[in-house]
């Protein structure tokens, strides 16, 4: 019985390298047993074919890092990720928690097991992103926390001009005192969003004044404490922009506090448009980030490094969308 399976066996294997050379099974194995009376090339054609089956070949690893909880924020870019590398044949080597921001991941990737990396909002100093490139190892940034050095591959979000149409959005409903909850300073995503405010005010000729001016970490805890100082203000804003939905439904919870209604009595906006947005009372109007193709660009500018060429653009911003739904109101 062992005998008829190996036959079988080495049957499907002859027509395998028949079909992937073009000639007979006749041939293949002629030159498989040796025989003189096969042409040279044909003999060279059948034989590396047959070396390419018994070398076996090496999966190309990725090593994503995203030291943060995998939330519907970076779940998705994670999860875009993992796909497209399945459809580029790559592995995927996940490096996630928020554990990872305490530890010297990025030194030791020379030299390992992997062949690349994406790393999403990296912790890390511009200088060490600039020393691993210098390494020559490949890899590409997702959503850079601090502008990105002028070599390094990167892609995220147009943040000003998502940030600038729902303040835009607000000021054509009549909202002229608002407030705004931004990001924390020392962030890429935070500078840009408060600056597409400021341009969006000053183009209707409101000055964004330090009192009406908070800054956060992007949760829903701070985000309530700074939205309860804006609203104890007097006179209150009309409305408030948030640097993300976290942050606004921190903000919807202050002004419930305060028997606000929303959007009657205040405007609330958001940015990312994850989920939470669709399951909030009211539903909130946000800016939506294109968090899955994120994740597959990312993975088409890696595979460009890998197979030799340069990355498209080094910088990459995909555009953003604002979308209205029923936390905001004419004034």
């Amino acid at each position: 019985m062992e005998r008829q399976i190996e036959n079988v066996k080495q049957r499907a294997s002859l027509r395998d390298i028949a079909a992937e050379t073009g000639v007979s099974v006749a041939t293949v194995s002629r030159v498989l047993n040796d025989h003189v009376n096969v042409a040279p090339r044909t003999r060279d054609l059948v034989l590396q074919a047959l070396e390419r089956r018994r070398t076996p070949v090496r999966v190309r690893t990725v090593y994503v890092r995203c030291p943060y909880v995998l939330t519907d924020y970076f779940g998705l870019i994670v999860s875009s990720i993992a796909e497209t590398l399945k459809l580029h044949g790559l592995r995927l080597l996940l490096d996630a928690g928020e554990s990872g921001q305490h530890t010297d991941a990025l030194r030791g990737l020379p030299g390992s097991d992997a062949d690349a990396a994406i790393l999403i909002l990296p912790p890390e100093e511009g200088s060490e992103l600039v020393a691993l490139s210098q390494a020559g190892f490949p890899f590409v940034v997702v959503d850079p926390r601090t502008p990105p050095p002028p070599d390094i591959a990167a892609v995220s979000a147009a943040h000003s001009s998502g940030a600038r149409a729902v303040a835009d959005h607000l000021i054509s409903l009549g909202h002229r005192d608002i407030g705004v909850i931004a990001g924390p300073e020392e962030w890429l995503a935070g500078d840009a969003r408060l600056a597409g405010h400021r341009a969006a005010l000053a183009q209707a000729g409101v000055l964004l004044t330090s009192d009406r001016l908070r800054y956060v970490e992007p949760t829903t805890a701070q985000g309530k404490q700074a939205a309860s100082e804006l609203l104890d203000l007097s006179p209150r804003p009309t409305a408030i922009v948030c640097f993300n939905d976290k942050v606004a439904v921190g903000t919807l919870q202050a002004a419930r506090e305060r028997g606000l209604r929303v959007p009657a009595d205040l405007s609330v906006t958001g940015f990312d448009d994850i989920d939470l947005a669709e399951a909030t009372d009211p539903r909130l109007t946000t800016v939506r980030q294109p968090l899955q193709e994120m994740g597959r660009i990312a993975v088409t500018q890696l595979m460009r490094v890998l197979d030799g060429h340069q990355p498209e653009a080094l910088h990459i911003e995909l555009a953003t969308t604002l979308v209205v739904r029923d936390s905001t109101a004419a004034l």
